[in-house]
């Protein structure tokens, strides 16, 4: 880092004169001639004659051969995702999402590392519960980055960082409780957002969640939508999308959507216990479209919000009218 290799030496010879590194560096002559003699297609045939047999630990594998991968259910590291459960050959009409409840209020700059599972898996969280209840002992939780392939870790992860604050918690004195919690309504019950959003799923009821400014900032991290998605989240509501998550949530058949400019969840006064309702998404639906969103506090008054869809191309529209770009790409292979 200190010298300059065009003009500095590395070191001295034998007989105590400088060396630079323009004197032992091979030239292209040189490296042709290695490379000629040494770099032969004896040697790739060899080592790849038998790449798909594997060494003896590999072989010793017991499987049984099938068109399909034969899921293993007592596995707690990898399990069939249910992304194509109920899945028809041509997509069903997107519809309008009807009395959603709000499953948290965020802040700004909500990172994906916020949103998607990261870092260790406590003994008291929903994950936590779930490896414990398949008997895993707690020093074999691992992380949930080992543990992606099995979306029922990686969805009891879902917001539920350590650092998160949901303002529906927000306290008389003005504290906001750390953690992935919220509450459920109409009940007010507080719960972990996993256990209130399988609540919710359980009595048919969509989800919304609403955030500040920069939502979705950080690294591309999948798991941040797909938890998203496998939670029942139908729409992400905020000020601003950081541009890869925003796609990524099309591409998981959630909606994003944006406030006016100067307008906030804040602004609006929202407490967390309103239900919402987005209309014109069922029909000729177009990127970027005005939206309005018909917000009912508990005490019946409406407020009509405008709001901006962020499917910004007809190619993202597409995406989302099958549901996700996974569904989209099935299709497209079936047909």
């Amino acid at each position: 880092m200190t010298k300059n290799l065009a003009t500095d030496p590395i070191g001295e010879g034998k007989d105590g004169k400088p060396v630079y590194l323009k004197d032992i560096w091979p030239t292209t002559k040189e490296v042709n001639a290695f490379m000629k003699k040494f770099v032969t297609a004896s040697i790739f045939k060899k080592r790849y004659a038998d790449v798909f047999k594997g060494d003896t630990n590999w072989r010793k594998i017991k499987t049984v051969e099938s068109e399909t991968y034969r899921w293993n259910m007592s596995s707690t590291y990898v399990q069939n995702p249910p992304y194509f459960d109920g899945m028809k050959k041509e997509p069903e009409p997107v519809t309008d999402i009807v009395d959603a409840r709000v499953l948290a209020l965020f802040g700004d700059k909500i990172t994906t590392d916020h949103i998607s599972p990261a870092g260790s898996i406590k003994l008291t969280s929903p994950a936590g519960k779930y490896l414990s209840e398949h008997q895993v002992r707690p020093a074999d939780f691992n992380q949930y980055g080992t543990r992606r392939g099995n979306h029922e870790v990686m969805m009891r992860g879902t917001f539920a960082n350590i650092r998160i604050k949901n303002f529906m918690l927000k306290g008389a004195d003005g504290n906001i409780p750390e953690g992935g919690y919220t509450k459920h309504w109409p009940d007010g019950e507080q719960m972990s957002i996993y256990d209130a959003a399988m609540k919710y799923q359980a009595e048919g009821v969509p989800l919304v969640v609403f955030a500040g400014a920069e939502y979705g900032n950080g690294s591309s991290r999948d798991w941040a939508a797909k938890g998203t998605r496998l939670l029942g989240v139908r729409a992400v509501v905020c000020q601003s999308f950081e541009r890869i998550h925003r796609s990524n949530l099309v591409g998981m058949g959630v909606l994003p959507l944006t406030f006016e400019e100067g307008t906030s969840w804040q602004s609006l006064g929202l407490t967390g216990n309103e239900t919402v309702t987005i209309r014109g998404l069922q029909g000729d639906l177009k990127p970027r479209q005005k939206l309005t969103a018909e917000i009912v506090s508990s005490d019946g008054s409406l407020q009509r919000v405008p709001l901006l869809c962020r499917i910004d191309t007809l190619d993202e529209l597409d995406y989302y009218r099958n549901g996700g770009i996974l569904h989209y790409v099935l299709r497209k292979l079936a047909a």
